[in-house]
């Protein structure tokens, strides 16, 4: 049987849609991948959309608007302010100064020289505390420098500011603000060796030399190995440290034995006790230094009329520099440059000053119970006769007037005209306890301190480990 193209074309579409029936989704899907896949030439898609090239073309223009220069959305570098810190040096210049503070500014340069307090304040001057602002491209914007009296609570600043006229500049008075350190050392030379070492300023390590002058011989009784701890005031402006402040509490362990103090202000007023630790704005307000215990520290007599120095001749039998005589020598001689300032060891009333004999400038301390101290060869006398001092008040400086073979101190202590030995009277003299009606407060204030201090020595087992 023969058959025509008429019925294979029936043939084959009763059996496309046999098959549709039978399996709808396997037909469907492949009908589907191979119309997207393009494979196989036995489908194609008519497209019934004209002939691209056949479309008509138009064209259109139209005016675009620059954009700004300064737009927001500029992707130049913004600008920012740099802060610079630095400390004053007695070589100093305009020009030196700034460059450490990074400026490169000759208008600033200029102002600093031809202005008279910038001039003044920042050149030749040493320890001045000096803060830059500048631009970033090294212009200053503004610079303050910062200094303190010594005890009047407050530090200045000098302020040059630059302003749409030009540079302008101002002087300021503000409050310190007082911040609390720990620090802690071991004596291997001296105690300004070690305390240079523990980088504890110098004005600390004298405070804690007198704190404990009444115990501690700094001049003969110190050895390798003695230890210290210290909790003291840093005196602060704007946030920056200006000065060290009062020593707020001590321990020193000399020759094995342990010695404790803390600052205390023990005044009553209406019979309720005021405390004031050293973060008292003026150093000079009343206060003392106590034992832990409650024992006052201060004595009636210093140990030594000097802060610092040596002793070259004791109290003893000896031979007369200058006479050649073997003769009882009836004083301290303490060697000390010319100039060295000279205290009173107590508290007391001028009964002789000027020239005597072979003692040269001279100047001799009455104080209670008959009691008179001698300081002779002075270069200079600061006190006259009739005139009030207090314990550790100036009355002379080192020198080599009248028998002097060299600048010393030569010091006497006389009990009723007879002359002692001046270095056992300090520890013979007695102290002050704690008034009862603050010992609670002490009590207190104590413990913090003993902390404190605990905190101190692990510091430097810390740092030694």
């Amino acid at each position: 049987m023969t058959n025509s193209p008429a019925n294979v074309k029936d043939i084959l579409l009763t059996f496309v849609a046999q098959a549709i029936n039978k399996h709808p989704k396997r037909i469907t899907a492949l009908i589907a991948a191979l119309m997207l896949g393009g494979g196989g030439g036995a489908f194609a898609v008519a497209s019934f959309a004209p002939d691209a090239s056949e479309l008509p073309v138009r064209e259109v223009l139209e005016s675009v608007q620059a954009l700004p220069l300064n737009a927001s959305f500029d992707l130049a570098s913004p600008s920012f302010t740099l802060f610079r810190s630095e400390v004053t040096r007695s070589s100093d210049t305009a020009d030196t100064l700034l460059k450490r503070l990074g400026i490169d500014d000759p208008a600033a340069a200029a102002f600093v020289r031809a202005d008279a307090s910038a001039r003044q304040i920042l050149l030749g001057r040493t320890g001045r505390s000096v803060t830059a602002e500048a631009s970033d491209d090294n212009r200053l914007l503004k610079l303050s420098a910062r200094w303190s009296s010594d005890s009047d609570g407050k530090f200045n600043r000098l302020v040059i500011e630059k302003t749409a006229q030009g540079f302008r500049s101002r002087t300021e008075v503000a409050p310190l603000t007082a911040s609390t350190r720990l620090a802690s050392g071991t004596i291997q030379t001296s105690l300004f060796a070690a305390t240079d070492d523990a980088r504890i300023p110098d004005s600390i390590a004298t405070q804690v030399a007198e704190i404990f002058s009444g115990d501690i011989d700094f001049h003969r009784a110190l050895r390798k190995g003695d230890r210290f701890s210290i909790v003291y005031e840093t005196l602060e402006g704007d946030g920056e440290p200006l000065r060290a402040g009062r020593v707020l509490s001590a321990e020193f362990v000399n020759g094995g034995k342990t010695f404790q103090a803390m600052w205390f202000k023990d005044p009553v007023a209406g019979g309720v006790p005021v405390v004031e630790g050293a973060r008292a704005a003026d150093s000079r307000s009343k206060g003392g230094y106590y034992t832990l215990d409650g024992e006052s520290l201060r004595r009636a007599y210093l140990a030594s009329p000097m802060e610092f120095s040596r002793v070259t001749s004791g109290f003893k039998m000896r031979m007369h520099p200058i006479l050649k005589t073997l003769r009882a020598h009836q004083g301290v001689d303490y060697g000390a440059p010319t100039g060295t300032a000279v205290r009173s060891v107590g508290d007391g009333t001028v009964e002789f000053a000027g020239v005597q004999n072979g003692y040269g400038n001279v100047v001799i301390l009455k104080h209670r119970n008959n009691h008179n101290t001698l300081y002779a060869h002075l270069s200079r006398i600061n006190v006259r006769k009739g005139e009030s001092v207090s314990q550790g008040q100036s009355i002379g400086a080192v020198g080599a007037t009248g028998w002097a073979t060299g600048p010393h101190l030569h010091f006497e202590f006389r009990v009723n005209g007879v002359h002692h030995d001046p270095l056992t009277i300090a520890r013979e003299s007695e102290s002050v306890p704690v008034s009862p009606a603050a010992k609670p407060v002490f009590a207190r204030l104590a413990s913090e301190n003993r902390m404190a201090l605990s905190a101190a020595a692990s510091m430097q087992q810390s740092s030694a480990q």
